[in-house]
C-alpha cells in the first residue's frame, strides 16, 4: 500500500493590515478575523498540528481550538524594510522588480525564490512519514507549498489568490504532491 500524507494549509484570519493593504508586521487578528475563526469547524483530529510563528497565525491556531506548534519555516514572507509600509509607501521600480523578478528582494528581506526553497524544505520534512498534518499559516506560504505541489515555475507565484481561512489540500503519494480542491 502507498503511504499517504495528507496536509491541509490554512491561511490565517483577516488582519487590520490586509484590510488595509499594508505589508505583514506581526499584527493581530482583527474583529473580524476572530469571529471568521470562531466560525470554522474543527479541523483534522489526529493530525499533526504546525503554525507559522506570527501572531496573527498563532492567534488563528488557537481560536480553532488547535494544539499548534509553531515552525519558523512556516513563517509569512520577509518583505524587509517595507514591513508594516502601504503599497503606495513604496518605490514604484522597487514594487515593480519584487513583482515580476521572483529571485529579487529590494526590500532586503526574502525574494519569493527563497520562499519557495524555505517551503519545500519544510514539505519534504512532512514525507518522512505517513499521516496527517494541518498547518495554520499565510498566504505567502500557501502559495508557496502549491507551486512546489504542482512543479510550477516561481512567475505564477502572484496569480495564487489566497483568502483568509481559506483550506488547501496537499497529499503526497508515490513521490509527489497534488492539490486537492
Amino acid at each position: 500500500m502507498t503511504e499517504v500524507v495528507r496536509l491541509t494549509l490554512v491561511s490565517h484570519a483577516m488582519t487590520d493590515a490586509m484590510a488595509a493593504a499594508l505589508f505583514p508586521a506581526d499584527e493581530p487578528l482583527n474583529d473580524m478575523g476572530r469571529r471568521q475563526a470562531e466560525a470554522a469547524a474543527q479541523l483534522v483530529r489526529g493530525a499533526r498540528h504546525f503554525t507559522g510563528p506570527e501572531r496573527r497565525a498563532r492567534q488563528t491556531a488557537q481560536l480553532l481550538g488547535l494544539d499548534a506548534a509553531p515552525d519558523p519555516l512556516l513563517a509569512d514572507l520577509n518583505c524587509g524594510r517595507w514591513r508594516g509600509k502601504r503599497l503606495q509607501d513604496v518605490s514604484s521600480g522597487d514594487l515593480t522588480v519584487w513583482l515580476t523578478d521572483p529571485t529579487r528582494a529590494p526590500h532586503g528581506g526574502e525574494s519569493i525564490t527563497d520562499l519557495m526553497r524555505r517551503v519545500a524544505g519544510w514539505l519534504n520534512s512532512l514525507t518522512e512519514s505517513a499521516s496527517a498534518a494541518v498547518a495554520v499559516t499565510h498566504p505567502a506560504v500557501i502559495r508557496a507549498a502549491v507551486l512546489h505541489g504542482l512543479d510550477s515555475p516561481p512567475k505564477s507565484f502572484w496569480g495564487i489568490d489566497v483568502a483568509p481561512m481559506s483550506r488547501t489540500g496537499l497529499h503526497f503519494r508515490d513521490g509527489r504532491w497534488t492539490l486537492r480542491l
